[in-house]
This record gives structure tokens, C-alpha cells and sequence, in this order.
């Protein structure tokens, strides 16, 4: 029987700091309503300034860990998708590694924004499925609060701070990942950027006091991009694996905009009963929403053995992905 790669514990962590669309209401010149029809967000967890992505990403990993029945000694290898990690240079993936008392594991990090998680699943779906290792650990996790221009009503609205994480291990069987799609088109890569802080515009006075080191959006592009890009790509994963949007049970998508999700469920002709939702709670958390949302709907026991799994994301780069999952 085939080899696979199947997530066998899942995590999550968010910030105790809750900010309410009420709250910005304050800060920046928007309001509750305007926010909540445009994206159907109504709170977001951030960060204190002492907490880290790593602290986030090691509460998320001690979840996945224990509902895995593993320790962290037994681990290979250390993922972590992030576009707001600790520092440049080492790793967040290397300083989780750490911090989590994983001395046998190799650890590095992956940047693809939203997507990040799924390019994360893929990578660590082959390094099971070539025979390089037996367990890994996956992480989304972004400080995202940390980058947002606070004046900025166009974005300073739609991020927030969280944490999942999951366990991998090799399976016989039907179930397990069943196959992952990843995409990338760079000529749209100033659609979602943070321009500060790297070899084209390193950190300077200047680029301080342009606050190129905060996330910059088109948001009226992003979006368009995104719904047709998502409508595709859904169909074309479950065409691939012969799957019927019908068999499906649960639909985990990025958690960026109700109307977005609302539009791919209506694609597949899925009612919202079998989608993952929790944007309300937590805003954009970037990588981190597929693993949060994931490990939401695993522990309040949505998800039952062999059940369909579609998880898809949309992000900068512009980068998009998918997985289908055999539970």
C-alpha cells in the first residue's frame, strides 16, 4: 500500500489581547460596520511586545505534541511558515527547536505569506514520502500586528496574531494527504508586500520614515485575483484526486475575507455548515489561519476518520495553494 504522509496531532495559540473593531473605531477612521461588511471580521488577538512568533509557535507545538502522543526529542524535523519571524537570521523554526528541547530535529523556516502553510504541508508531505524522515512538526505562526501601519485603516483592520501547528508521520493506507498544489505568479508581487528590511531596501532612516517596513496592500486587486483564482483551484484539486465536491466534509480555507470563503463554498456547492470560519474571531493571521481554523474544527470533533479535507489559501507573492486530506 502506497506511502503517505498523515497529520496525526493538532495545535493552536492566540494572544490573550483582544482588539475589537470597536476599539480601532479609535484609533483610525473606520467603524464596526464598514469593517464587518467588507470582511467580516470583528475582533483580532495581538501580541504583547514581549511575545514573539516563536512564543506563540511553541504553545501551538506543546498542543500538537501532546495530542500526537509525542515528545519533542522524537522529532526529525521542525517547519515553520512565517513571514514575521524573530529575526532575519537564525531561523524561528531554529530557536522553536530550542525552546521546544528538540535536539534530534533538523529546523528551518518557509516564507510564502498566506499560503505558507500548505507550501510547509507539501514539503513535509515528500520529505515523509521520499523516506528522509518519520516526524515532523508544522508550523504557521505571524506576529502580524508588528508590522501593520496603525494609521493604515486600508490594513491596520484586517490582521491579527496567532499560532497551529501539526504533527506528521508516515501511513499505509488510503488516508492521509492525498495530494498538494502550489502556485505562484510574481509579476502581481506588489499586490501584498512589505518592502523594508531586506537586500533591495535595507533598514535606513529612510526606509523608517516611508514605513516600508509595514505591510503594504491593493486591496480591490488582491481581492478580484482571489476569487477567481480560489473558484479554480478548488475544482481543479478534487478533479485531480477524482473526488466529488459532493464527498467532501470540510472545507478549511485561509481566513482573509468572508466574502472570498463565501464565494469558493459557493463554487463548490458547499453549504457553510461544512466550512471553517473563524475570521471573526481572529482576522488574517497569515500562515497561521489554516492550522488555527484546522485545529478548531479537529478538537470540537467536526472532523471523523476518513472524511474529505480541502484546505486552500490565497497570499503575497502572489502565491496560491491547496491540499486534499483523507482523514
Amino acid at each position: 500500500m502506497s506511502l503517505r504522509s498523515r497529520i496525526t496531532g493538532t495545535g493552536s495559540y492566540a494572544p490573550e489581547t483582544v482588539l475589537t473593531n470597536s476599539d480601532l473605531e479609535k484609533k483610525v477612521d473606520t467603524s464596526d460596520e464598514w469593517i464587518t461588511e467588507r470582511t467580516g471580521i470583528k475582533e483580532r488577538r495581538i501580541a504583547k511586545s514581549s511575545e514573539t512568533t516563536s512564543d506563540l509557535c511553541l504553545e501551538a507545538s506543546k498542543n500538537a505534541l501532546q495530542a500526537a502522543g509525542l515528545k519533542a526529542w522524537e522529532l526529525d524535523l521542525i517547519i515553520v511558515a512565517t513571514m514575521s519571524g524573530d529575526m532575519p537570521m537564525p531561523s524561528t523554526a531554529s530557536l522553536l527547536q530550542k525552546k521546544l528541547g528538540a535536539k534530534n530535529a533538523g529546523a528551518f523556516d518557509l516564507n510564502a505569506a498566506c499560503s505558507g502553510f500548505l507550501y510547509g504541508l507539501s514539503a513535509a508531505d515528500n520529505f515523509i514520502k521520499g523516506g528522509a524522515v518519520k516526524r515532523i512538526l508544522l508550523v504557521g505562526a505571524e506576529v502580524m500586528s508588528k508590522f501593520i501601519d496603525w494609521k493604515d485603516r486600508s490594513t491596520c483592520v484586517l490582521f491579527g496574531d496567532g499560532a497551529g501547528a501539526v504533527t506528521l508521520e508516515p501511513s499505509r493506507g488510503k488516508r492521509g494527504v492525498l495530494s498538494t498544489h502550489l502556485y505562484s505568479d510574481g509579476s502581481m508581487w506588489d499586490f501584498i508586500c512589505l518592502p523594508g528590511g531586506g537586500s533591495q531596501h535595507p533598514p535606513s532612516s529612510k526606509t523608517i520614515k516611508n514605513k516600508m517596513h509595514c505591510i503594504k496592500m491593493k486591496g480591490n486587486e488582491t481581492f478580484k485575483v482571489a476569487v477567481r483564482t480560489l473558484e479554480k483551484l478548488v475544482v481543479d484539486t478534487l478533479k485531480k484526486n477524482k473526488v466529488k465536491p459532493s464527498e467532501l466534509s470540510m472545507l478549511i480555507p485561509h481566513q482573509a475575507n468572508l466574502r472570498i470563503i463565501k464565494a469558493t463554498a459557493e463554487r463548490l456547492d458547499l453549504p457553510m455548515s461544512k466550512v471553517a470560519v473563524n475570521l471573526h474571531r481572529y482576522g488574517n493571521t497569515s500562515s497561521a489561519s489554516i492550522p488555527l481554523a484546522l485545529d478548531e474544527v479537529v478538537r470540537a470533533g467536526r472532523i471523523k476518520k476518513d472524511d474529505y479535507i480541502l484546505l486552500e489559501a490565497f497570499g503575497a507573492g502572489l502565491t496560491w495553494a491547496s491540499a486534499l486530506i483523507r482523514w
